[in-house]
């Protein structure tokens, strides 16, 4: 099939009032994971590849890999950067053949955001790549990007719809309470912030940092707008649990196919699950 944009998918998660996961990818089991349980689901589902996994893998085998599943998989499949950050990192990932790419440009104040999100999409819409940005800062860790608690803050309403004007990205990522990383508490999410932002904009809305919300809080923001969700963290503890699980069994296994794989089977079943709480399932 190839790779499709992250606004195609998102449009008809939009029109259906659905989300579809955005899962990250750092090598090929994960990635199998990912593409078997949209398979086995019948779901559209988002690669990512955040500054880490690029470092790690490199982007040309993320690229390569991403792209040979694609044209193998029968269900819609997009190739998305996560949380770029300079408007050059963007660039080599759209000339890589992604299919979508966020800039993440909250760190700065509001104009320098637009203007570096606008900049973005002046390159991107024109040979058929998707844009996301963002509003307000999500707090925790992924990867290279840590953001204080402190220093955490939530999307405001009243800069949303000018964002968007003067930006036209395809979808927005907005700071509601979430965080990335695992949290040492309960997440408190601002769903009255998020209805007020849907109500201002017709564009689907992005929760980032969804690993460890509650099923019930992840249904309550679908029903407020938002269409795409973030899952890194819980594949990370579901490869490393089975690994560790598989290790402690037989100690003396050294074949990475049998180690690896029980990991690659539960990252699928974690997949499973949050396309069928997302809604996901048989929409492809």
């Amino acid at each position: 099939m190839g790779l499709v944009s992250v606004k195609e998918i998102l449009a008809d998660a939009k029109a259906r009032s659905y989300a579809v996961g955005a899962f990250n990818l750092n090598n090929m089991e994960i990635l199998q994971a990912i593409i078997r349980a949209a398979e086995a689901e019948r779901s559209p589902v988002i690669l990512q590849a955040s500054q880490g996994g690029i470092k790690y893998a490199g982007l040309e085998y993320i690229t390569a890999m991403a792209k040979a599943a694609a044209e193998m998989a029968t269900v819609p499949v997009a190739l998305n950067l996560d949380h770029g950050t300079s408007f050059e990192q963007v660039v080599r990932c759209i000339r890589h053949g992604f299919s979508a790419v966020m800039i993440d440009g909250s760190h700065y104040p509001f104009e320098e955001n637009v203007a570096i999100t606008k900049r973005v999409v002046e390159v991107a819409h024109p040979v058929g790549v998707s844009v996301e940005g963002e509003l307000g800062r999500i707090g925790g860790t992924e990867d290279d990007i840590h953001v204080d608690e402190k220093d955490a803050l939530l999307a405001d309403p009243d800069e949303v719809v000018s964002f968007v004007e003067q930006t036209q990205v395809d979808c927005l990522a907005v700071a509601i309470g979430t965080a990335h990383g695992v949290y040492r508490g309960t997440p408190k999410l601002d769903f009255e912030r998020l209805s007020k932002i849907n109500s201002l904009i017709d564009l689907p809305l992005v929760l980032h940092g969804a690993s460890g919300v509650s099923d019930e809080d992840i249904q309550k923001a679908i029903a407020r707008g938002i269409c795409k969700i973030n899952i890194d963290t819980e594949l990370r503890q579901a490869f490393s649990e089975a690994v560790r699980k598989k290790l402690a069994e037989d100690p003396e296994e050294i074949d990475p196919r049998k180690i690896l794989g029980p990991a690659r089977d539960a990252m699928q079943e974690v997949v499973v699950r949050k396309m069928r709480l997302f809604g996901s399932s048989q929409k492809a």
